[in-house]
C-alpha cells in the first residue's frame, strides 16, 4: 500500500489512475507528475520501487497544493465570498447553485429533497 501526500492509493490500478485519488491530481495533473519524475504511466502501484514513490511525492510537494492545504484554501475563498456579501457568496450561504443554473426545476442535489405544501390537493367530493 503506498501512501502518497496522507492518502493510501490502490496497487492493483496503473499510476496514472492512481494518483487521482489524491485530491487536486487529476488525469492531466497526474500525466504532467509522472513526466517530471520520469515514470512510465502504465506501471502498476505494487511494482513501483521505493525511490519513484519518494520520486512522485518530491514533484507534488515541490510543484502542487493538494489534499488538505487545497480545501483549506477552497473554503477559505468561498468564506470570503461569504464575508464580503457578493452575490456568489449568498448563493453558497442559502445552499442553491452558484454558477447560474435554474432552480424552477432540478437543482435537487444543491436544494435537498422536495419538500411538498400541504392543502395544495383537490377535495374529494363526499357523499351527503
Amino acid at each position: 500500500m503506498a501512501r502518497l501526500s496522507g492518502v493510501t492509493i490502490p496497487n492493483d490500478k496503473q499510476i496514472h489512475i492512481a494518483l487521482t485519488y489524491v485530491f487536486g491530481i487529476g488525469p492531466k495533473t497526474s500525466a504532467d507528475i509522472l513526466g517530471s519524475a520520469n515514470i512510465d504511466g502504465t506501471v502498476r502501484v505494487k511494482d513501483l520501487t521505493d525511490a519513484e514513490i519518494s520520486r512522485i511525492q518530491e514533484v507534488i510537494t515541490a510543484n502542487y497544493t493538494v489534499e488538505g492545504e487545497l480545501q483549506r484554501v477552497v473554503s477559505g475563498n468561498i468564506k470570503r465570498l461569504k464575508d464580503i456579501g457578493s452575490y456568489r457568496g449568498l448563493r453558497h450561504k442559502n445552499s442553491l447553485p452558484s454558477r447560474g443554473q435554474r432552480t424552477k426545476t432540478n437543482a435537487r442535489t444543491r436544494r435537498g429533497k422536495k419538500v411538498t405544501v400541504g392543502g395544495t390537493a383537490k377535495k374529494v367530493a363526499s357523499k351527503t
